[in-house]
């Protein structure tokens, strides 16, 4: 079964204008605000500074995701998700037999520099 894939685009004008990192979770706690059940991330960037972020994370537990390190996009407009500013988008594919929208972090397969860029 075949899908439809998006318009192809130009890595210059698309993949090149993002700025991912590499990001350690050094704080975590459930968002109270959120219509499902969300985390409320402080992640550190290193030299581009610390940033939250809310997200789906919750099928994994609190003392997994701390301290777990995460891929993120940092230069995305500030979000309001609940009663938070989400400052960086952690990126995540579905979490296996979860519920729509429920994510698993993409992360580096080795322990990479806090702040290193996705290319």
């Amino acid at each position: 079964m075949s899908q439809e894939l998006k318009p192809i685009v130009s890595k210059e004008e698309s993949f090149d204008k993002l700025e991912i990192r590499v990001g350690r979770v050094i704080h975590v706690e459930l968002e109270p605000s959120t219509l499902k059940p969300s985390y409320r991330m402080v992640i550190d960037f290193g030299r581009f500074g610390k940033r939250v972020s809310v997200g789906r994370f919750t099928q994994h537990p609190i003392e997994e995701v701390k301290g777990r390190l995460i891929l993120a996009v940092l230069n995305f407009e500030p979000r309001t998700i609940g009663n938070t500013l989400s400052e960086a988008l952690v990126l995540g594919v579905q979490f296996p037999k979860a519920e729509s929208g429920e994510a698993t972090f993409v992360s580096p397969a080795a322990s990479a520099k806090i702040g290193s860029r996705l290319f």
